[in-house]
């Protein structure tokens, strides 16, 4: 399986609550709910439509898991809702058992084998694992060399801090842009993956 990461993501690396103001306030974040002025559906929902395609199972790190097991098994009867609760989910935590797991077909990845597990994931067979938020998630699978392409929706705005999936520690990963499209609404929608051997 290639591991797909997908997020919204601001000018300035930002990638903290998109979906809505009380979706994560930590260290005072102000502004959830940023990307909604630019969702475009017209090329954004392209975008979403061509990743579900080739997604055989989803990856999220607690927080992001709960926001979505919270949102999308109400939302029954949606083409896209119905697909994101029959696809084979796998949530990291150090904290949840697997009585939390209340979204069908959810399967807890304990933190502390959470690497090696999911290098086993993504050496097996299927469709795409693919990422949705989740950025200390993200940031571990960047740092491990464990991400297989980058989508990242790039919205016109500068958030002025907050959570990023990118690693520090001074380590230099070169990308290659393998496809970009605008929106309407100023978002740079790009494609990247990791350049072997640079």
């Amino acid at each position: 399986m290639r591991i797909v990461i997908s997020e919204f993501i601001s000018l300035d690396g930002v990638v903290q609550a998109p979906g809505g103001p009380g979706e994560d306030t930590d260290g005072g974040f102000a502004h959830g709910g940023w990307s909604h002025p630019f969702f475009d559906p017209e090329t954004m929902g392209a975008a979403f439509t061509e990743a579900m395609s080739s997604t055989g199972a989803l990856l999220f790190g607690r927080r992001t898991w709960q926001t979505m097991a919270a949102a999308w098994p109400e939302r029954a009867g949606d083409p896209f809702a119905d697909q994101m609760n029959a696809l084979p989910k796998y949530v990291v935590s150090r904290t949840l058992g697997d009585a939390d797991l209340t979204w069908n077909n959810s399967t807890l990845i304990p933190g502390d084998k959470a690497v090696d597990l999911i290098r086993e994931l993504r050496e097996s067979d299927g469709g795409d694992l693919s990422v949705m938020g989740s950025p200390t998630l993200v940031r571990t699978l960047l740092q491990e060399g464990l991400v297989d392409e980058l989508r990242l929706m790039i919205m016109p705005v500068l958030l002025g801090g907050g959570k990023t999936i990118f690693p520090d520690g001074g380590t230099l990963r070169t990308l290659e842009l393998v496809s970009t499209v605008t929106s309407k609404t100023g978002v740079h929608v790009c494609t990247y993956r990791p350049t072997a051997g640079r």
